[in-house]
């Protein structure tokens, strides 16, 4: 698995043991996602391109690292990606943001896409798909073929918990694009949520049920 990365710090894993807890409030849950992508985008963008820029400090001018290239994108499946949007704006303010609507069939459980809209050039871009939660596989696989389809390459995909199921599925439909996991959980049930995961990540963030 040299393109899935299972985080292992002790601040993200504490922090989903907390996105757990079913006493969890919305404000408090929405708080700890925010965070969480934050920490795992961290890592997730270590391989950044960088180019020296020529910079005057206080004592003299030099060369320093600075984020090369065209813009990054982060692209949230909706609706309960935008929950992580802001942990990864908080690191890289200039990035653009794109959006995939996908909604799962409640027979089938595959996924449907109603809306797709990305930052212009997108080949151009590192890009960074977010979603809370991978179960089947379905939707994040969408998404980044969907992405694929409009020109991007540099492809990137984030989740803070993932099926065994899914991620087998992400892999063996893209295996030439980087994964970054918080957790990996046991197995999905016959209603094809996460166990023992989160319930709703949506509805956790958003307040709905």
């Amino acid at each position: 698995m040299s393109n899935v990365t299972i985080m292992n710090h002790p601040l993200i894993k504490h922090k989903i043991s907390m996105l757990r807890n079913e006493n969890t409030g919305t404000n408090e849950f929405r708080t700890l996602v925010e965070e969480i992508a934050m920490l795992m985008g961290y890592e997730a963008l270590r391989d950044l391109p960088t180019e020296d820029v020529e910079i005057k400090t206080p004592i003299e001018t030099c060369k320093s690292p600075m984020i090369s290239g065209k813009k990054m994108a982060v692209v949230p499946i909706l609706r309960a990606g935008l929950g992580m949007v802001s942990g990864i704006l908080a690191l890289v303010p200039s990035a653009k943001v794109g959006h995939i609507g996908l909604y799962r069939d409640p027979k089938t459980h595959e996924p449907h896409e109603y809306y797709c809209k990305l930052p212009d050039p997108i080949e151009q871009r590192t890009i960074l798909v977010v979603d809370p939660m991978l179960a089947t596989g379905g939707s994040g696989s969408e998404a980044v073929s969907f992405i694929k389809q409009h020109g991007g390459k540099n492809i990137k995909f984030m989740c803070i918990i993932a099926a065994p199921e899914g991620l087998e599925r992400l892999q063996k439909d893209h295996p030439d694009i980087q994964i970054y996991v918080g957790q990996l959980d046991r197995c999905l049930n016959e209603n094809a949520y996460i166990c023992p995961g989160l319930g709703d990540a949506g509805d956790r963030i958003f307040g709905t049920k």
